[in-house]
């Protein structure tokens, strides 16, 4: 059995103090054992040292998968720092497979590689911390021999791949919410072609409406595909911008910020489009020195939100109720309360149209 380093450095330095010189005074050269320990000693610290800087979970143990050394980066993912000499195979307070198995430490990986003489590769497991957090590893233990080929230990290095697994369900949750907006959006533009088709009073007439409808649903997915949340505002905005010229004397918009989930954010889209192409059409912004204005508020009431908004037009033509319900006053009066749960009331006053509209958010937790 090989003897330990504090052994050998006890018997070099004794035999210095027993051969260091003769009776005559005459020295005897004996540097050369003397010299290869050291520079044995000289190596090992430098190979601690190297393991201890590096950025990677790393650890040795010896034939028996009793540990002999281990870098911070190693004590990091376990969690702890484990007792040199007095724990087997792993560092690891528990283990489990990827499937969330528990994985006996005398099945790791490491025990694998000591007990075959192998190399593991291609293995994933889960250490568990002893706070209870969990962090997902690669592991490579790979068996060390000496001159003669003896099994004298083996190195393994873990790499944490948990930022890989959280990119990896991000991009799984993306995928799906991708194709649920798909198919909502499908869903949508069929019952905006049915609805637009049955009153349309001619050819030129559904082309222009449905290319307006496809265009303000189109806007919305625009909002809701870039960075940072979608407000209110926003979705005003997208429609009314145009029209704006900035005085205020056309359009007027005030309140505060109110986010609109996504879910939300479609609806309310298109029933801003179908108010504004109204005004376009037959009201406000139809005539010179007409006017749209539109307030909201946010109401928070035992954990739930409310979004208030008014839509008055003035200055433009004289307003008649209309003699027959187009998509745009279903759009108002019945999609809105029947998808978003919103309350509405439409007042055709001779001066302008006036909305009143209450749509209920959901809380911040909920979200």
């Amino acid at each position: 059995m090989d003897k330990p380093i504090n052994q050998l450095e006890s018997e070099f330095d004794r035999a210095v103090s027993l051969h260091e010189g003769s009776a005559d005074g005459t020295v005897v050269p004996i540097a050369g054992p003397r010299r290869s320990h050291e520079t044995l000693r000289e190596r090992e610290r430098w190979f601690r040292q190297v393991l201890s800087a590096l950025p990677a979970a790393v650890y040795t143990t010896d034939a028996g998968g009793r540990l002999t050394f281990y870098n911070d980066a190693a004590a990091e993912i376990w969690g702890q720092r484990p007792q040199i000499g007095g724990t087997e195979w792993c560092g690891s307070w528990k283990l489990f497979w990827p499937d969330g198995t528990p994985m006996e430490h005398g099945d790791c990986p490491m025990a694998i590689a000591l007990k075959e003489d192998r190399a593991v590769r291609g293995m994933e497991a889960v250490c568990e911390r002893p706070d209870g957090t969990r962090v997902p590893f690669i592991p490579y233990p790979t068996p060390l021999h000496d001159e003669a080929g003896r099994l004298v230990g083996a190195v393994n290095m873990l790499v944490d791949i948990g930022e890989r697994k959280r990119a990896e369900e991000r991009q799984h949750l993306m995928v799906r919410e991708l194709h649920h907006r798909v198919k909502n959006t499908l869903a949508t533009v069929q019952a905006i072609m049915g609805s637009t088709a049955r009153s349309a009073t001619s050819i030129d007439d559904f082309q222009n409406a449905l290319i307006g409808r496809i265009g303000a649903l189109a806007k919305t997915h625009v909002l809701l595909s870039e960075d940072g949340p979608v407000t209110f505002e926003d979705i005003l905005h997208s429609e009314l911008g145009a029209f704006d010229d900035g005085t205020e004397d056309r359009i007027r918009l005030t309140g505060p910020s109110v986010e609109i989930p996504t879910q939300l954010a479609v609806t309310l889209g298109l029933a801003v489009h179908e108010l504004t192409a109204n005004a376009v059409k037959h009201g406000a912004l139809s005539e010179f020195g007409g006017k749209v204005d539109v307030s909201w508020s946010e109401t928070i009431e035992a954990n739930r939100r409310r979004l208030d908004f008014e839509w008055v037009e003035s200055g433009g033509p004289k307003v008649l109720k209309p003699k027959r319900k187009g998509f745009g006053v279903r759009m108002l009066e019945f999609v809105l309360p029947g998808q978003i749960q919103a309350t509405t009331a439409i007042e055709y006053k001779p001066k302008g149209v006036r909305l009143r509209c209450s749509v209920p958010l959901p809380s911040k937790v909920a979200e």
